[in-house]
């Protein structure tokens, strides 16, 4: 934590109006009090603790925090211009004894200038500082485990053990001192808001560990971007509980809808225009070929690559974080959608040859496979090693849509509820965070779908006998010609039937193994 002097001026300290009347006509123009070395002192008209209040100021009339943001707003624009840049802030914050770095200062401007001139208008100013308000209170609310508007040491260390991060009591006291004005050695609201509000915070851990993309959102696909761990879970072993509770959840909902999945890709690969598959008529075709255990065909593989995947997308993420330059615990948008990506490529390029199995399998009709490895074998005879690659560039092409939309989606959902509904506390809830997480996901599928139907094609090409061998995009060319922009979505409907049941069924089997296994909930 950058260390910063134990005074905050008065201009900071809890919602004062800085008014003067003609008896105070001799002080510091810039309203900062003794922080600015003024030798006369100056009225402060406090109100109750919520900024929010309707309170005017005796002196002006006016209401008390928007007069002093505008004194707070001359202050800062040291070149009187209409617009605070990162130099006025340098100046601006060092007179009012707010030491920050230039890299801090940078943040600030960028997550307030709307309309990218390089600076902060009247306007900008007062949205960042509400917003960034806003987002204080809660990390407040969160930190303040007592639920008596303060903050002590004993909370700091358990909210920080929470995040793996282990500080002594003498160190927590440290930490309490440098916000504690009134030598109370706790730290209320307006002295956590006067220390933290000029100090910009894109991540706070506490809001970000209730919203963590996590692991139980198994929808069949996974192309996930992996989960964040701390690192007390990481040292206790905490985090393969994790995935294990994961990878059992994602078993269950797998197998749970084997069904709508084998006909998802029987639509894929069969269906046309000359062949309209409908899902009723579907179930009726594979129930009468096969009697209802071949629904679950292929649903073996799907289940056995699980583990594998899962464990070898893990490590790559953490070894593509160290090779970026991230020590961080919690990464940014950007930083997890790159990692997240090459650790997925990497991961599905381990186990792509059981991609080609289960599609095989699926296809397959009844007798044709005794099992997993006669498949295996006869792929291997018949079509050589390359034909259990086959597809493998759509599938790379479909991680960045899948992983990038499915990211985005879900941060403008978090960033929605936590503007609109986040009043007392950043945990959203379990409601929240499946709809979000469901709704991400189920974008980021509706986006890479065509490339997941070309893969699947591509994979199934050689059971289709008299068929030619098709090279992407010839077959992107081939299916728009023949059926239209339609044919690249055939088994989207039994694809998005089976989301919802998935993430239900993953949650409460996760939940369960969490249990058993002695995972702690966050």
């Amino acid at each position: 934590m950058h260390q910063r002097g134990s005074f905050v001026s008065p201009l900071l300290s809890g919602v004062f109006c800085q008014c003067r009347s003609e008896e105070y006509q001799g002080s510091d123009p810039g309203g900062g009090g003794r922080t600015l070395g003024s030798a006369t002192s100056i009225s402060e008209h406090r109100h109750d603790e919520s900024c929010d209040s309707p309170h005017h100021c005796p002196v002006c009339g006016g209401p008390e925090q928007e007069h002093r943001l505008k004194v707070l707003f001359q202050i800062l624009d040291v070149n009187g211009d209409g617009g605070i840049c990162v130099n006025d802030l340098t100046i601006g914050l060092k007179k009012l004894g707010v030491h920050c770095t230039e890299h801090e200062l940078k943040k600030i401007v960028k997550a307030g200038d709307k309309d990218l001139d390089g600076q902060l208008d009247f306007e900008e100013f007062v949205h960042y500082l509400r917003d960034h308000e806003k987002k204080l209170r809660l990390v407040f609310k969160s930190l303040d485990k007592k639920n008596d508007g303060r903050i002590d040491s004993q909370e700091i260390m358990q909210s920080l053990r929470d995040l793996g991060v282990h500080i002594s009591e003498e160190q927590a006291e440290k930490i309490l001192k440098s916000m504690d004005k009134n030598g109370t050695m706790t730290i209320d609201w307006n002295e956590w808001r006067d220390y933290h509000l000029l100090h910009p915070a894109d991540n706070i851990p506490e809001i970000i560990l209730y919203w963590k993309h996590s692991t139980i959102f198994d929808v069949g696909e996974s192309m996930l971007v992996p989960d964040e761990f701390t690192a007390e879970e990481k040292k206790t072993g905490m985090l393969w509980r994790h995935l294990v509770a994961g990878g059992g959840a994602g078993a269950v909902s797998r197998t749970c809808t084997a069904p709508l999945d084998r006909l998802k890709v029987l639509m894929q690969v069969h269906a046309s225009r000359s062949n309209s598959m409908g899902i009723a008529g579907g179930f009726t075709q594979m129930i009468r070929e096969g009697g209802l255990r071949s629904l679950w065909r292929g649903n073996g593989i799907n289940v056995l690559k699980i583990a594998p995947e899962s464990a070898i997308k893990f490590m790559a993420y953490e070894q593509i974080k160290r090779l970026i330059g991230s020590n961080q615990e919690t990464l940014g948008i950007l930083e997890r959608l790159v990692s997240g990506s090459l650790a997925g490529a990497i991961a599905q390029s381990s186990i792509y040859p059981m991609e080609v199995l289960k599609t095989r399998l699926a296809l397959g009709r009844t007798g044709q496979y005794s099992g997993m490895k006669v498949c295996a074998k006869h792929i291997f005879k018949k079509e050589g090693l390359k034909a259990f690659y086959k597809g493998y560039i759509p599938n790379m092409l479909g991680i960045i849509p899948y992983a990038g939309i499915d990211l985005a989606v879900y941060e403008t959902l978090k960033n929605s509820w936590l503007q609109r509904f986040a009043t007392d506390s950043a945990d959203p809830g379990v409601f929240v965070l499946l709809a979000c997480g469901t709704m991400s996901s189920t974008c980021g599928q509706l986006a890479s779908y065509p490339l997941a139907l070309v893969r699947t094609r591509m994979q199934a090409q050689a059971t289709q006998e008299g068929s030619p061998q098709m090279t992407m995009t010839g077959l992107f060319r081939h299916i728009v010609r023949t059926e239209g922009a339609i044919g690249l979505y055939r088994g989207l409907a039994p694809n998005f039937m089976k989301v919802i049941p998935a993430v239900s069924i993953s949650y409460v089997v996760y939940e369960n193994l969490k249990i058993t296994l002695g995972v702690q909930s966050r």
